[in-house]
């Protein structure tokens, strides 16, 4: 896009209004502090008082929502009403077992997993499509583990099952939603968290700022994109 030369033209000066879904730490509640920093109206979610105070601690409004539970998830569209968020993004996900081979789940195991990453996130974005401004960028968290065609590795294989189907929700979102707002799915790397460890390769930090930096440069044609962090695209 060529950005306008004529005299008269100004940028806008209302602060962007973000959504964060899932941000009681680690990559979601850095995305908070980033954007709080950078100026933003951020409205973020977390199923504990603790990861309320948090948010409400970075300047943020702090809503209670359980991805898992279908009268939280339901519950989302009220507080958001009339909201026109220019940037949405969905981080609510657990791990799981940490198995290395075909080590079958339990059924609660299963049912944790999936109903946070992927049911989760199935009943998140319906109450988010009114609520978006026109043209907003919309992400939601995945993983390069969810690629089948990069994979060379098993371990996390339900963590890697859940992922490819929240990769196959981003992608049906972006269909429906095309042309009122960009949709992606985006890996973060492999991040200093409680989930990553502390042997990952990404402090918060670094991968947050890239990733903020991939969803602004985003346009109409990167919609149901698999991007990693840095913007370069990744294999379904």
């Amino acid at each position: 896009m060529t950005p306008s030369t004529t005299p008269s033209a100004t940028p806008s000066t209302t602060p962007p209004r973000v959504l964060v879904v899932g941000a009681s730490r680690g990559i979601g509640l850095e995305f908070v502090r980033q954007y709080r920093d950078a100026g933003a109206q951020v409205t973020a979610t977390a199923r504990s008082d603790e990861g309320l105070a948090r948010i409400a601690a970075l300047g943020a409004r702090a809503l209670r929502l359980d991805v898992a539970g279908a009268d939280g998830a339901s519950a989302l569209a009220w507080p958001i009403d009339g909201e026109a968020f220019d940037v949405a993004i969905v981080n609510a996900g657990v791990y799981g077992p940490r198995t290395q081979g075909l080590q079958t789940p339990t059924a609660a195991e299963f049912d944790a997993v999936m109903h946070t990453n992927v049911l989760g996130a199935m009943r998140v974005l319906p109450q988010l499509a009114d609520a978006l401004a026109p043209l907003a960028r919309l992400a939601v968290i995945s993983s390069r583990m969810a690629s089948i065609g990069a994979r060379g590795g098993a371990s996390g294989w339900l963590y890697r099952a859940s992922k490819a189907a929240l990769n196959s929700v981003l992608k049906d979102a972006s269909l429906a939603l095309a042309g009122r707002a960009v949709c992606v799915a985006l890996h973060p790397g492999w991040v200093r968290t409680d989930m990553g460890g502390a042997g990952a390769d990404l402090d918060v930090a670094a991968s947050v700022a890239d990733l903020r930096r991939t969803i602004a440069a985003l346009v109409p044609s990167d919609n149901g994109r698999f991007l990693n962090h840095d913007g370069s695209p990744l294999p379904w």
